[in-house]
């Protein structure tokens, strides 16, 4: 089984903190997006993964050797595939073309997920889906009474379904994939200007693959501030707490679920429920809640809740909702 996974994108509804990482490489409950991704589908798979294709943009070296490692601790072989222009999602998957073989699953990685299935292979495709409340936001598909999809339409004006697609997608024959999508691409066959994911499956769907759904129990979105703190409350919540023996805790209390990594200080603070904290970062005389606070940075005499903080940062104010990136001083 191979697991390619699109990640070049730019991130701009989660900046500041994409302008120095990539935003699937952004801690949530002490891991990588990219990385929690990586390790729900290997469980959900009943083959090894053996080769993780990363796509991404120019990102430099050290955020490719942090990619290599995620693959190698999961005992795959990992690829490194480039996107230089944004030309829609069939075409970022298309960049991965020599590794559109054999069976595969695709996962864009803003995306997270529980579910309590394991991969029935023997399917041509299965679709990740869950049912949501606001589907003319999402791509979304139809199936027949005998749950085949019948239909994929993008994000509908009027209600034709609720069962989403959430980003996340196997194929029995990835070759089949690379031929829709280079036809797709050879012929210039575009929606909204870019190559259509949706339109290569519809074509594939005319050929009569038969696509299935799999419903997930949870989706968690990493698309922005809020929804990737929501994620780590979430993912918190299934984990419980997890605090290193190598961090330190003095005269504070720790409402549970948290999260805090070693190296880390704190002192005389209330912290939780529902906070991630990295390594080495102090918190002093503060109380935080429901927030996501990386490696190096200093917190005093703060207080705040729905916030994600960065990499070396400092705080010395008190302010409710913060969104502050890599390298910043807040008093």
């Amino acid at each position: 089984m191979k697991l390619i996974i699109p990640m070049a994108g730019m991130g701009k509804r989660m900046r500041p903190h994409t302008l120095t990482i990539p935003k699937p490489l952004i801690p949530v409950a002490g891991k990588p997006i990219v990385q929690r991704l990586a390790e729900e589908i290997t469980k959900v798979s009943k083959s090894k993964i053996e080769e993780i294709a990363f796509i991404i943009g120019n990102f430099g070296k050290e955020v490719e050797n942090s990619l290599l490692s995620i693959a190698e601790n999961l005992g795959a072989k990992a690829k490194i595939y480039y996107q230089t222009e944004a030309l829609g999602t069939a075409h970022a998957i298309y960049c991965a073309e020599p590794s559109l073989n054999q069976k595969v699953i695709i996962a864009f990685a803003d995306t997270l997920f529980k579910a309590d299935f394991n991969l029935d292979e023997e399917n041509d495709s299965l679709i990740w889906t869950k049912k949501v409340d606001n589907p003319q936001a999402f791509g979304v598909v139809k199936k027949d009474t005998d749950g085949f999809i019948t239909d994929f339409i993008e994000k509908p004006k009027e209600f034709v379904s609720d069962e989403a697609i959430i980003g996340i997608y196997y194929f029995k024959n990835g070759e089949n994939l690379r031929k829709e999508i280079k036809y797709l691409i050879d012929n210039e066959i575009k929606g909204n200007n870019e190559y259509q994911l949706t339109d290569a499956l519809e074509n594939m769907k005319n050929k009569n693959t038969k696509f299935l759904t799999a419903t997930v129990t949870e989706w968690l979105d990493c698309g922005n501030k809020d929804a990737t703190v929501h994620t780590n409350q979430r993912i918190l919540h299934h984990l419980g707490n997890k605090i290193s023996e190598k961090s330190t805790q003095k005269f504070s209390v720790i409402i549970e679920p948290c999260f805090i990594d070693e190296g880390a200080e704190i002192h005389s603070s209330v912290i939780g429920p529902f906070v991630s904290v990295g390594k080495n970062t102090i918190i002093k005389n503060s109380v935080i809640n429901n927030s996501i606070i990386q490696s190096n940075s200093n917190i005093k005499e703060a207080v705040f809740s729905n916030s994600m903080i960065g990499n070396f940062v400092t705080v010395n104010k008190q302010k409710e909702n913060l969104s502050i990136g890599d390298y910043n001083t807040v008093k």
